[in-house]
């Protein structure tokens, strides 16, 4: 018999995976955190989530099974009907389409559904967090890329299936390349995958630097954004430098895009965004300020309110979608 009103959600992203279980008024009951595997491929990625979403299930009481369902919030390309997801560059050997949502029915015994990471985070904060205010926003998840999620008039913006992909709008023609295959996008500056790589070819060129020094001291494989805010704090220069191109990114991206929707409010979530947030707010709306068409009237920039669990909470919000 399924538990009334608990839900589970799960946020997978490109350096963790999030999962929470929810009561009927949105609270959470459990939750745990397990690192996105760096090597094999979806079936792996699918085996984490598994163990992550099990975890947060014992945590509130639950079995797995005893859910009405679990959502999940996915890069790539989703198929929301299928549950398959496709081409999400951003976590190890995910090529080509994978049924994400028969795989992980199969071994939590409940009903899945899918959506795009972002949007699903977007929702949860439009919802529950700090867009509440607000008929129209912008979510900015800066992490290990960038994604964004849209707002119109109360009601999710998809496009043909690909709207919010703010990462990808060009701040510098023929600039750095991004993992998209192209050039110059927001991402190649400001996503925390090619921040890590920038730094290691300044390195390898004999920039010093203590990154990789704290990475090691902290047990990580990967640049968190743990320890870009500790080498931030001991005034390592390249982690300012590298951070500082990121804000600059930032603010002329997200200028365009709320050039041509013109919303109401930019809400910045993901693992940077959440972790700088508040330190960067005004840095990046100084940066805005110098390509905002209608500078006179900027969107308020503000923090995502729901933190590291807004994209796992948002993605048990699928279950209120007809």
């Amino acid at each position: 018999m399924k538990s009334t009103g608990a839900r589970g959600g799960i946020d997978l992203g490109g350096t963790k995976i999030q999962a929470a279980v929810v009561g009927a008024d949105h609270k959470v009951l459990g939750e745990e955190r397990e690192p996105t595997p760096t090597k094999g491929g979806p079936p792996d990625v699918a085996k984490a989530m598994v163990k992550a979403m099990r975890a947060a299930a014992e945590k509130a009481g639950v079995e797995t099974s005893d859910l009405e369902g679990v959502g999940v919030g996915s890069p790539g390309a989703i198929d929301a009907a299928a549950g398959n997801v496709s081409d999400a560059i951003n976590l190890p050997g995910w090529e080509g389409s994978f049924g994400l949502g028969p795989a992980l029915s199969k071994e939590l015994g409940t009903d899945i559904r899918i959506g795009n990471d972002v949007q699903v985070a977007t929702d949860a904060e439009f919802h529950l967090g700090a867009g509440r205010p607000y008929d129209s926003m912008l979510g900015v998840f800066w992490g290990t890329g960038v994604g964004g999620g849209i707002v119109l008039d109360g009601r999710d913006w998809l496009g043909r299936g690909a709207a919010g992909e703010i990462g990808h709008v060009v701040v510098q023609v023929d600039g750095a390349e991004c993992a998209c295959g192209r050039r110059g996008c927001m991402e190649a500056y400001a996503g925390r995958r090619p921040m890590e790589a920038e730094a290691r070819r300044r390195v390898d060129q004999g920039e010093p630097t203590e990154l990789f020094k704290i990475m090691e001291k902290k047990g990580h494989d990967r640049l968190k954004s743990g320890v870009w805010e500790a080498a931030l704090d001991e005034g390592d220069n390249m982690a300012a430098k590298l951070l500082d191109r990121a804000v600059r990114a930032l603010g002329a991206g997200v200028a365009s895009v709320v050039n041509v929707l013109d919303v109401e409010a930019v809400i910045i979530g993901g693992g940077l965004g959440i972790r700088f947030g508040e330190r960067f707010r005004d840095r990046i709306a100084d940066q805005m300020a110098e390509h905002l068409f209608a500078n006179d009237r900027p969107p308020a920039i503000l923090v995502a309110e729901l933190g590291d669990l807004g994209g796992a909470i948002g993605a048990t919000l699928l279950f209120d979608e007809n």
